[in-house]
């Protein structure tokens, strides 16, 4: 990164800001504002104050739960799907939700995903960083377009500002103390941002897949369209080491459907899987057809290869992955929302699970937390122990 505070890569770190913004709970305009800047230390200053004044007008134990309904979390799917978020989101806003009693799962975020448009093309779905997306126009743009075309809604519950309609403005400083205007009417690049009426995509960036392979999450804002279907052998790893060592072998260079297992929450934590990303991407330059089933996650890097992240039920539950083999045929459909393996009912039923590979690194603190993996629930349920 080249300096401290936020990235520039639009991945899980940037979507948690654009989430602050679309479930109102910090100052409005504040999630893309340098750190170490007057402006910066304006807001954070502001915040401040405006903790202060909640407590004063109510329990502050209470002010988070408080700022948080069924209202929020529709908000908070819209404004991942409108901006093409990472895919982490398909998990955390799910266990945001189980934390308030709020049950959501993934079909919600895909029928959302299916009346919002996308507005953004921002690194790794386009070629701009999140500084030229708030130069351009920024959360403000995209909060009025939203609220405006009535994808929103404008009265949810607030903590960073009384009303959501504050989020469409943007903040600045005039002599010297911080103050908001109305953010730009008409974006300033269009290869970056778009209105509502003229959209990248009439639909979101994340879809649901399933079928007897289970449950999956495909981020298509970034996959192009001749690239979203693909059938093709199964090529099994039980780890993206195992794979990117194939890969330096030359022995991908084929047509296939990589199924990388026991990635998922019971199993290891669900460690990031973006490695993959260069070498799956280079197979597809090359000219075959290339996809990626996992029941990991690749947050926001999993970029123009097609990829069913976040299996459920994952293979360490007992899920279909654990059952798949090499050679296998896997049809995995990003338009359609497809994800099966191509075997016979009778022979499937016939395999036996497969058992999960000895975990290295054993004494090194992984042992502290096998109570913990051993009780979380599956990804679609959040990942987190509840329920």
């Amino acid at each position: 990164y080249h300096a401290p505070g936020t990235c520039t890569f639009y991945g899980t770190a940037n979507s948690n800001q654009m989430l602050m913004e679309v479930m109102g709970l910090h100052i409005p305009g504040a999630a893309f504002v340098s750190p170490n800047t007057p402006l910066r230390d304006a807001l954070t200053a502001a915040a401040t104050h405006r903790i202060v004044a909640i407590a004063q007008r109510r329990n502050a134990i209470s002010g988070l739960g408080y700022a948080m309904d069924a209202r929020s979390f529709v908000n908070a799917m819209v404004g991942l799907n409108a901006t093409g978020g990472s895919t982490n989101h398909a998990i955390h806003i799910v266990a945001m939700a189980a934390a308030v009693g709020i049950v959501i799962n993934w079909d919600d975020i895909a029928d959302l995903s299916e009346v919002t448009p996308l507005l953004c093309r921002i690194y790794p779905n386009g070629d701009a960083d999140v500084n030229h997306f708030h130069a351009v126009g920024g959360m403000g743009f995209v909060m009025r377009e939203l609220l405006e075309a009535g994808l929103m809604y404008g009265d949810a519950p607030t903590l960073g500002a009384d009303t959501l309609s504050a989020y469409t403005q943007e903040p600045f400083l005039q002599d010297g103390a911080l103050a908001f205007r109305e953010a730009p009417q008409e974006s300033h690049d269009l290869a970056i941002l778009r209105p509502a009426r003229a959209p990248f995509d009439r639909h979101g960036g994340l879809r649901l897949t399933k079928g007897n392979l289970g449950r999956a999450v495909i981020k298509v804002s970034a996959v192009k369209p001749e690239h979203r279907r693909v059938e093709a052998p199964a090529r099994v790893f039980d780890s993206q080491d195992d794979l990117l060592a194939a890969f330096k072998r030359g022995a991908l260079d084929a047509d296939m459907v990589a199924v990388v297992r026991w990635q998922g929450p019971r199993a290891n934590g669900m460690p990031e899987l973006h490695k993959m990303t260069p070498a799956l991407s280079s197979l597809q330059d090359r000219g075959f057809k290339v996809a990626l089933v996992t029941d990991g996650r690749m947050s926001g890097a999993s970029g123009k290869v097609p990829a069913a992240i976040h299996v459920s039920p994952e293979a360490a539950a007992g899920g279909p992955l654990a059952k798949v083999q090499d050679g296998d045929v896997i049809l995995l459909d990003g338009e359609r929302g497809i994800l099966e393996v191509r075997v016979s009912e009778e022979a499937w039923q016939a395999r036996h699970i497969s058992e999960a590979p000895k975990q290295q690194a054993q004494g090194l603190g992984r042992d502290l937390f096998t109570a913990m993996r051993a009780r979380m629930n599956n990804a679609e349920d959040g990942a987190s122990g509840f329920g």
